[in-house]
């Protein structure tokens, strides 16, 4: 069935009145980069009056979630560390409850503080965030692999270089029991004015050289999906995803089984939509602003 695009106040207050919990993606839905779109604010605290349950599911693992409060804060809205669900997040958890690595291990990590911060606030201790050094080809044999490190943990980086990716390839090549988990496999990142390269098109490198396919954690896979069920004990019937990607946040409410709305504040525009072969959302909209309506 193709989606159905809401235009309406009336297709709004069914719309709302429909379900008790709204999972949202952040970026392209709440905000692009650091700036809020137009009524989202007004629109969360509608919700919040009504009684329903808000919770954030990002692939964003650049941030951690006490960091992802404090933008919440600043961009003028108000969120909960209970209520942030992000695929670092889900990392750490997976590592702890499911791997439950060992305590005598690190983590070489290719990414953000957000992950960083994550594992570390579970016991985990990482690696990798000091590997700045120039190299060149005649000091490549300075990087060896090192026998504390248990999972090569890759997420966006801003700063990737040769070296990190030469200290996560000598560990994978060179210990087969080294896991290889990805916070996410997102091709594009939404920010500012334009679409720029995501963790998936930087995790193709290693991918490559290494021939080994890692565990991704984020939406639309399975792992993240699971622990975010598990948490939050979801009624998938009484639930609804809301997010910017069909190959992502869409993807993801369909595999849940819970109703999905792409909102083309981001990635998503309506002819790609509207495709009968993309993942067919339940609903589609301009902007989640446009619910604001429903607060005056």
């Amino acid at each position: 069935m193709a989606p159905t695009l809401l235009a309406t106040r009336g297709d709004y207050e069914a719309f709302v009145d429909r379900y008790d919990t709204f999972l949202f993606d952040c970026d392209g839905v709440i905000w692009r980069g650091n700036t809020v779109i137009d009524n989202v604010p007004a629109t969360l605290d509608m919700l919040r009056k009504r009684g329903k349950r808000l919770i954030f599911v990002t692939n964003n693992s650049a941030t951690s979630r006490r960091d992802y409060v404090g933008k919440f804060a600043k961009l003028g809205m108000q969120a909960a560390v209970e209520e942030i669900f992000s695929s670092a997040y889900a990392t750490a958890v997976y590592l702890r409850d499911v791997v439950g690595f060992a305590s005598d291990k690190k983590a070489y990590v290719i990414g953000g503080s957000g992950i960083r911060n994550e594992l570390e606030d579970v016991g985990i201790a990482t690696v990798g965030q000091d590997d700045t050094a120039a190299i060149s080809l005649a000091t490549l044999g300075d990087v060896e692999p090192s026998a504390d490190v248990g999972a090569v943990v890759f997420g966006i980086d801003y700063d990737i270089s040769y070296r990190k990716l030469a200290n996560a390839h000598v560990n994978l090549t060179q210990n087969p029991d080294c896991l290889f988990i990805a916070t996410n496999d997102d091709r594009t990142l939404p920010g500012g004015k334009h679409v720029y390269p995501g963790t998936g098109a930087l995790l193709t490198t290693l991918i490559h050289s290494t021939q080994r396919t890692p565990l991704v954690m984020g939406k639309p896979n399975t792992p993240m999906l699971d622990c975010v069920m598990q948490k939050f004990h979801l009624d998938p019937a009484r639930s609804c995803m809301v997010g910017d990607r069909l190959d992502t946040d869409i993807l993801f409410g369909i595999k849940g089984g819970v109703s999905t709305l792409c909102v083309l504040t981001g990635v998503a525009d309506e002819a790609s939509v509207l495709s009968p072969s993309a993942p067919q959302a339940t609903y589609y909209m301009s902007s989640l602003g446009n619910l604001f309506e429903l607060a005056q």
